[in-house]
Parts: C-alpha cells; structure tokens; sequence
C-alpha cells in the first residue's frame, strides 16, 4: 500500500515500474477511469519530444528565443531527453 503526500504524490512500487518500464525521466499519464486513478506510460517518444519543445518554447523569455533540441541545452533538459531516448530504444528492442 502507497501513501499520497501533502504534495499529491505517490512512489509506485518499484516491481510496477519494472513491468512497466518506468524508469526516473518517463512521462506518464495519469487519469480516471471508472473512478479509479490509472497511471500510463507514454509510449509514443515523438510525442513526448514534441511536448517538451512546446513546454521550451512556452516558458522561453521573448517567445521565440528557444534552443533547439539538437543545440545545446540545459543540463536537466537534456538529462530528461536522454531518458527519454534511452526509453524509445528499450521500447524498440
């Protein structure tokens, strides 16, 4: 049995993000279903890519002065990347 903290989160026992392929860096969804909570994995990584030049070009100072993702970027930004290609190629294997 988990916990939610005062924050809304929770840990997902590690056997589940085993199976699962979650790893630190995954997107996943979370949303209801017949009332109950459901956590997915987001499985499609150009859609993931996607979100995140959205989320880079959204918070960017002047709207259009964005990096690229093949540019140099910030190191937890590329770190996120990083994972999530590693989990486009586990997904491929």
């Amino acid at each position: 049995m988990v916990t939610v903290d005062s924050k809304g989160r929770i840990v997902l026992p590690q056997e589940v993000r085993k199976r699962l392929g979650i790893e630190p860096g995954t997107e996943v969804e979370v949303h209801e279903e017949d009332g109950k909570a459901v956590v997915e994995p987001e499985d499609d990584p150009e859609r993931i890519l996607e979100r995140m030049e959205r989320l880079v070009e959204e918070t960017a100072p002047g709207r259009g002065e964005t990096t690229t993702l093949e540019n140099d970027v910030d190191p937890i930004a590329r770190k996120h990347r990083e994972a999530v290609r590693r989990g486009a190629e586990q997904s491929d294997e």
